[in-house]
């Protein structure tokens, strides 16, 4: 990102929605903590139940405070709308419902998350709708081949956790726009200061918002974005979206509403219906958070880059999975997408038994043993029996995850403090 680039990035983190709420020119944010709202006169109450007139029904559905959370996530991923949820996993799972219906099919990769693994491996399964598990290191055409007439989404991870491995973003929309499906992607780790994937193909994004956008382990949220490019109708497989919806007495969610019918159908059907809303508290502590986003993902990633460095010179290091790297496999997907550098969240194999990443990570006095990451303080933990703890063997080495592979989220502490606990962990 250039200077100017980032100037305009820390502008919209801040001001984005602003006016709606504001007209004195200060920065903060009312926090609005109500459940429902006094409509104008009985008419108004009817006209914005019909999705006739916006407004403010029942926090449920949206609430003022959370609605500027979401315009300033919106307009940093360079999407028409957002819709923020309690979680990020309720964000994923609400856009699922969204896009799927029983005896659907998503195509996903092995490289995500494993609650987001579980809940397409398990639970969507219970509800009718399959998934097909890829092998991405294997180039982007395999995500073609495992696609389906059934297929109503390709789902993958900017920068994959845990591994940090990397994807062709490009490549797999033409391939998920071929086929006339959407390209969704989960940029929590890479966040829109250091990639936008909007600009490179995708159609919606998500964010655990509980990661760097809050950047202080305090409050649980998640947001979806509607890049507003996908044609619905065209695609010819969302008839929900595209043709009269009887929730709406025959509302056409592409017709009437446009560019943002995703972000409505989610809101007014999926949100109203499933009831995974934002507390508006956590709201207003994101917007803390957007404030300080470009700072702190600079110091993350600066610290990061030198502790990569560090681990990949130690003997005691058998491999460090970090794309920066020239022996990476990704190392020129790196440079392509993260032209400023990136990526403070990855992995490394210690030389040794399973029980020996235990006791490493045990002897670590700074970074703290927990299951989050993008904090502002350091993290780890030992993905094989945590995070993806309810992976099978064979799930686990497809995922590239070994009895060894110990998991950093490196912080914005001072990186020398930082390399010295890990040098005395190792020793």
């Amino acid at each position: 990102m250039q200077n100017s680039d980032k100037y305009a990035f820390e502008t919209r983190a801040v001001h984005a929605g602003q006016e709606k709420v504001d007209k004195t020119g200060a920065r903060a944010v009312p926090i609005y903590q109500n459940v429902s709202y006094v409509f104008e006169d009985a008419k108004d109450a009817v006209d914005q139940f019909l999705l006739k007139k916006p407004g403010y029904i029942y926090t449920r559905l949206g609430n003022p405070t959370t609605n500027i959370f979401e315009e300033r996530i919106a307009s940093l991923e360079g999407g028409v709308a957002a819709l923020a949820f309690s979680s990020g996993m309720a964000a994923i799972t609400a856009l699922m419902h969204a896009l799927c219906h029983a005896g659907e099919h998503i195509v996903t990769s092995t490289n995500i998350y494993g609650g987001t693994y579980n809940l397409f491996a398990h639970t969507l399964p219970d509800m009718g709708v399959t998934t097909t598990f890829i092998d991405q290191s294997k180039g982007a055409e395999e995500f073609e081949k495992a696609i389906k007439e059934n297929t109503k989404c390709v789902y993958v991870e900017s920068v994959g956790n845990p591994n940090a491995d990397l994807i062709d973003l490009d490549a797999v929309a033409k391939i998920a726009h071929k086929h006339k499906i959407p390209l969704v992607v989960d940029n929590t780790f890479a966040t829109p200061y250091l990639l936008r994937p909007i600009e490179h193909g995708a159609d919606i994004v998500i964010h655990s918002a509980t990661k760097f956008i809050s950047g202080n382990g305090t409050a649980l949220g998640g947001v979806v974005v509607d890049g507003g490019k996908f044609n619905w109708e065209d695609s010819g497989k969302f008839p929900w979206l595209s043709e009269p919806n009887e929730s709406y007495h025959g509302m056409n969610f592409y017709k009437d509403v446009g560019a943002a019918a995703l972000a409505v159908y989610l809101r007014a059907v999926i949100l109203r219906d499933t009831g995974g809303t934002l507390s508006p508290m956590h709201a207003f502590l994101y917007l803390l958070g957007l404030e300080t986003l470009a700072l702190r993902v600079e110091r993350h990633t600066a610290n990061a880059l030198k502790i990569v460095e560090f681990l990949n010179n130690s003997d005691k290091i058998k491999s460090v999975a970090h794309p920066s790297l020239t022996k990476h496999k990704d190392h020129e997907l790196y440079k392509e997408y993260f032209k400023n550098g990136g990526v403070s969240i990855f992995t490394f194999e210690i030389n040794g038994t399973k029980e020996d990443a235990m006791k490493f990570i045990d002897k670590l006095q700074i970074f703290s043993n927990l299951a989050n990451v993008a904090d502002a303080k350091s993290l780890v933990i030992h993905p094989a029996s945590t995070t993806h703890g309810q992976m099978t063997d064979e799930e686990l080495a497809a995922a590239g995850i070994s009895p060894t592979t110990i998991r950093l989220s490196v912080g914005i502490e001072n990186v020398n403090d930082l390399i010295e606990d890990l040098r005395q962990a190792l020793e």
